[in-house]
C-alpha cells in the first residue's frame, strides 16, 4: 500500500468518525429538549393552581341578602376574574331555583322541606340571624308576650289599646308565603297557626322595613341587620334582643340561615361559600353586619 493511499483512507476515517460524534451530538440535544417540554425543572410543584374564574349566581333570603352581598364584595376584590351575582325574592325562591339549577346557591332562613328530599341539595349553614317584632314610633308600647302578639298576627287583636297602647288600629305587614322570615314567625310566635289575611303584603324585607316605618299604627317582623332608628323594635315577652339572650336562651326570635347547593359544590361557588366560612369571615365581617356566626349556638 502506498503511503499516499494510506494517509487517504485515515483521512476518510477522521472524517466518518467526527460525523457520527455530530450527528451522536445531535441527538442528544433533541432527547434534552424533549425532556424539559415534559418535566417540571427539579424542586417545583408538580402543578399549579389555576386563577378562579366564572360567574356564581345566588338567590333566596332577602334577610341573608346583606351579609351575601357583602361577602360576594370582599370575595370579588380577592379574585378579579369571579363575578358573585346576589338576588332576593325569598327563601322559597332560593330553594326552588337551586333545585331546579337555575342558581348555583339557594339561600333560606328555614331549612329545605320535605319536598326537596331527593334534589340533592347540600346545606351550608353560614350564619345565625336575631329576628324581631317591628312598629311604627307612634306605636306607644314597648313589649309584647308571645300570646299578645299571636293573637295580632292572628287578627284577634285589632286595636292598640287591647295590648296597653293608644286607641288606634293595628295595621298588620306580611312578608309573602315563600318568605322564610314569615315562615319563622309563623313557627315560633304562632305556633303554626295561621296569619290574619288583613293587611300589607311586602316581598322583602327592605320593603317591610319601609311600610312598618311609614305606616302609623303599623307592625311586622325583620332580622335584626334591618333596624335602625327609623323603627321601634319591640321586647318578646319581656326580654330584649341581646346576643347573650340568643345564647343563654332567653331571647328566641333568630333563625338559622343556610345556602344550599345542588351537590357538593365546585370551583368558584365552592371557594366562596369556603371564605363566607372562613374564620376571615366569620369572626369578623358577620357580626360587623349585624348576624352571628354559623358556630355561636354551638
Amino acid at each position: 500500500m502506498s503511503k499516499g493511499f494510506a494517509k487517504k483512507m485515515t483521512g476518510v476515517v477522521l472524517t466518518s468518525v467526527l460525523l457520527m460524534g455530530v450527528l451522536a451530538g445531535c441527538g442528544s440535544k433533541t432527547s434534552s429538549d424533549s425532556g424539559s417540554a415534559t418535566k417540571a425543572p427539579q424542586g417545583t410543584p408538580a402543578a399549579v393552581e389555576q386563577e378562579l374564574t366564572g360567574t356564581v349566581t345566588a338567590s333566596g333570603s332577602s334577610a341573608l341578602l346583606p351579609l351575601v352581598k357583602q361577602a360576594a364584595n370582599d370575595f370579588m376584590d380577592k379574585n378579579k376574574k369571579v363575578t358573585i351575582n346576589p338576588t332576593a325574592g325569598g327563601s322559597g325562591v332560593g330553594l326552588k331555583n337551586v333545585a331546579d339549577g337555575t342558581s348555583d346557591i339557594g339561600n333560606s332562613d328555614v331549612a329545605a322541606g320535605d319536598e326537596y328530599k331527593d334534589k340533592g341539595l347540600v346545606d351550608h349553614v353560614v350564619a345565625i340571624a336575631p329576628f324581631a317584632i317591628i312598629v311604627n314610633k307612634d306605636v306607644n308600647i314597648d313589649n309584647l308576650s308571645k300570646e299578645q302578639a299571636a293573637k295580632i298576627f292572628k287578627g284577634e287583636i285589632k286595636n292598640w289599646k287591647e295590648v296597653g297602647g293608644q286607641d288606634a288600629k293595628i295595621n298588620v305587614i306580611h312578608r309573602t308565603d315563600g318568605s322564610g322570615s314569615r315562615k319563622l314567625v309563623k313557627q315560633l310566635v304562632l305556633d303554626n297557626a295561621e296569619f290574619t289575611k288583613e293587611g300589607v303584603t311586602q316581598d322583602s324585607s327592605g320593603a317591610m322595613k319601609t311600610t312598618v316605618s311609614s305606616t302609623s299604627g303599623s307592625i311586622g317582623y325583620i332580622d335584626t341587620p334591618y333596624v335602625d332608628d327609623s323603627l321601634k323594635m319591640l321586647k318578646f315577652d319581656g326580654v330584649a334582643y341581646t346576643k347573650e339572650g340568643i345564647k343563654d336562651g332567653s331571647y328566641k326570635l333568630y333563625g338559622v340561615e343556610h345556602m344550599y347547593t345542588k351537590g357538593e359544590p365546585t370551583g368558584a361557588t365552592k371557594a366562596f361559600i369556603d371564605f363566607i366560612l372562613s374564620d376571615e369571615f366569620q369572626s369578623k365581617r358577620v357580626e360587623e353586619l349585624k348576624f352571628l356566626p354559623a358556630a355561636f349556638l354551638k
